[in-house]
């Protein structure tokens, strides 16, 4: 059954949960954040592998700087390293390198700023652009344009487009103004690409690239497509848009390479170390003389880009692996791994994936955590945690897709945390309240049924059917006055600690200790299968234990006093529950079913037998071997009850001599009955199989039968009698 606190921390969880779920709906910076990073560290572990492609950074670093002076360089010398690549047999030649501004090192602009100089003069002066324009003429040159926030300057698009499914047109970033190009050099140039990497970005590392801009009419490539387009002689985009939402892309078509991108047009890089290989130094190209083998034969066919990674020009990126790159070698690389066919793509319900792992993964351990227990709730979190972990890094190695596995296993992490915390905090207060209460008096098994079976404990006062034990140290006022009050203490510690030890082991509850006796009963405050049965074995077991006490002298009596006990035994109803002040209570039982079990306990000592039980216990072990005590008046009862002797358990029961006692037995209750003559010699056969089955168990009980059978011989003919 389902506690109030119970429903109220999974309505706790689960409203927890939904938060959680709603936190990753919204997807903060701050998830976003820990979801790159963990797919950098998917890339760190596994890089892609540098293949050694047709691909080349042409460097304008600090050797070429130091060889042909600072950067601006004259455009007559960037005509120079167009010549020589074309020349070399570059596929196509990318400048990672913005030419708004006209060559201000060119000799007729040189000369225009010199007062007293013929104007006419002017025109026979050369001109830098004019030369690097005409070098570009006819040659794969793909110049790139930036990003600008003022204007309204936007390139001229020397491409084609084609698409399929809905407008992707309004899927890209955005772009509002560009940096003008020089006309003349805008008009030669094969291409024209952009050369933002990641604009609008917060953050400083490269992940994913536009390869397009629009400005919702117009879409614009990046420097690395139209190299790609340029190198391959292509004239048109193939864009594969969704055929049922706008403003999607899912794919682009470039000559014979395809690229799977995202809904707005980005490539999410998987990059490379950064490595010397891919880079050649600009001076080795404009040097003078025959240039060496190994860079004619690295340049040849090739996509060549051109951008510098001197120090001070500032053109310095960080990817994925935790490098500081060039910018230039991004857009090489976005060309290599076009080129390799290793792509990375995280599906468009991904997301949703990941939200409903979070709702379902918490919900789950919400459940577990307050019905089952935190442990378990912890195990399969882990266990959960694993396969995340496993399966969103073999979707990374082996198929490229990125799935975050972290945001699922964070809450779920919380949540099991606070449901854990509330499960403690509140629902097992109770439980703790219900062990520090009846810890001392109930076996462990008992205190596990109670604590997840709460309605199982109805406290106040609840009638059922017990099986009450009082068990009673014989002799008790005699032995204590014979020691001192603290040798009594240490007595009555030893034997009651041992006996009620057979209460706890079988089920039972320890009421009280009252003096020198025990008051248990079985069936309450849970359900106890065979109540009955479990009292009796554990009062053979308070036999067998007092038996080993004295043969092992644990009291320091010596031989000069054995400890004796009588146990009563009864089975009926009662009322159990807490009972007392508001204040201070006990969790006791009341009633006709005690009271017996009192007077039965009391009448062992009548008997001269240790464990007397009632006629309604015996009833309910018919396997037990039993043997009728008589029917006598107990004290505060009006009419006679009878009581059975418990000599042993079923498979004493079993043995032949118990059987053939038992035979004996029931002829002496019926001569008894009958004032019988012979009974006197029933007795004495009834001694000398009780002497072979029970081992002089049963002597004192015969003897006392003895006795009473010649007092019945001395009443009168007529009157009723019995044993």
């Amino acid at each position: 059954m389902v506690t109030r606190a119970q429903q109220i921390g999974v309505v706790v969880g689960l409203a927890f949960v939904t938060a959680l779920t709603i936190l990753r709906v919204s997807d903060p910076p701050l998830l976003r954040l820990a979801r790159d990073l963990t797919f950098d560290q998917y890339q760190r572990l596994v890089p892609r592998t540098f293949e050694n492609q047709p691909v080349r950074v042409i460097d304008i670093d600090e050797a070429s700087l130091h060889e042909f002076g600072q950067w601006p360089w004259p455009r007559n010398r960037i005509a120079t390293l167009v010549n020589r690549l074309s020349d070399l047999g570059a596929s196509a030649i990318a400048f990672d390198i913005l030419f708004a501004e006209p060559d201000r090192l060119s000799p007729r602009n040189v000369v225009r700023d010199v007062t007293g100089i013929d104007p006419s003069l002017l025109g026979k002066l050369p001109d830098n652009d004019e030369i690097f324009a005409r070098s570009l003429s006819g040659r794969p040159v793909v110049l790139g344009f930036g990003l600008s926030n003022a204007g309204n300057y936007l390139p001229p698009v020397k491409v084609g487009f084609a698409y399929t499914g809905e407008s992707p047109f309004g899927a890209p970033p955005a772009i509002r103004a560009a940096t003008p190009l020089q006309p003349q050099l805008e008009a030669n140039a094969a291409g024209l690409g952009h050369i933002s990497l990641n604009p609008g970005a917060s953050s400083a590392v490269v992940r994913t690239v536009p390869l397009f801009l629009s400005d919702g009419k117009q879409l614009y490539p990046s420097l690395a497509l139209e190299a790609l387009r340029v190198a391959q002689g292509a004239s048109t985009y193939l864009l594969d848009a969704a055929s049922d939402t706008p403003n999607t892309l899912t794919r682009v078509k470039i000559g014979n390479f395809v690229v799977p991108v995202t809904a707005a047009g980005e490539l999410w890089l998987y990059v490379s170390r950064d490595t010397t290989q891919r880079y050649i130094s600009a001076s080795k190209i404009l040097a003078t003389g025959d240039i060496a083998a190994d860079i004619r034969a690295a340049i040849e066919g090739s996509i060549v880009f051109v951008g510098t990674s001197a120090s001070g020009l500032q053109d310095v990126r960080t990817t994925a692996l935790g490098e500081n790159v060039p910018g230039v070698s991004i857009h090489a690389q976005i060309v290599e791994q076009i080129l390799s066919g290793r792509f990375l793509s995280r599906p468009d319900w991904a997301n949703g994936l990941e939200v409903l792992s979070i709702a379902v993964l918490g919900g789950l351990l919400v459940i577990l955590t307050t019905f089952v227990n935190p442990a378990v709730a912890l195990a399969c979190g882990l266990l959960i945690t694993s396969f995340a972990l496993i399966a969103s890094w073999l979707a990374f190695h082996y198929g490229g897709l990125l799935f975050d596995p972290l945001a699922p296993i964070v809450a779920g992490s919380i949540t099991h945390f606070a449901a854990t915390a509330f499960r403690f905090l509140v629902i097992d207060r109770e439980r703790r309240d219900v062990r520090r209460a009846f810890g001392h008096y109930l076996s462990p098994s008992l205190l596990h049924r109670i604590e997840h079976t709460p309605d199982a404990l109805r406290l106040g006062g609840d009638e059922r059917e017990l099986t009450v034990m009082f068990v009673d140290v014989r002799n008790f006022t005699q032995i204590s006055e014979e020691m001192t009050p603290s040798a009594v203490v240490a007595f009555l510690n030893t034997l009651l600690d041992a006996l009620s030890h057979h209460v706890i082991v079988n089920e039972g509850t320890l009421d009280k200790f009252i003096g020198d006796s025990i008051m248990a009963f079985w069936n309450a405050p849970v359900d106890v299968s065979d109540h009955a049965g479990k009292a009796v074995h554990a009062a053979l077991g308070m036999r067998d234990t007092l038996a080993r006490l004295n043969d092992e002298d644990a009291f320091g009596f010596g031989d000069a006093r054995r400890v004796g006990i009588g146990i009563g035994i009864h089975t009926g109803l009662a009322c159990v529950g807490n009972m007392g002040a508001e204040t201070r209570f006990n969790y006791t039982a009341v009633g006709d079913a005690v009271n017996i079990a009192a007077r039965i306990e009391s009448a062992c000592k009548d008997i001269n037998f240790d464990i007397l039980i009632s006629e309604a216990t015996a009833s309910l072990l018919p396997d037990y071997a039993l043997l009728e005590a008589g029917a006598l008046t107990l004290k505060g009862k009006s009419m006679r009850s009878k009581l059975f002797a418990v000599v042993g358990d079923a498979r004493l029961a079993e043995s032949a001599d118990f059987v053939e006692l038992r035979a004996v037995h029931r002829q002496l209750v019926a001569a008894l009955r009958t004032r019988s003559a012979s009974s006197r010699k029933l007795v004495s056969a009834a001694k000398s199989n009780a002497q072979i089955a029970t081992t002089g168990l049963l002597l004192e009980f015969y003897s006392q039968i003895s006795r009473r059978a010649r007092h019945f011989a001395d009443e009168p003919a007529d009157k009723a009698v019995d044993i």
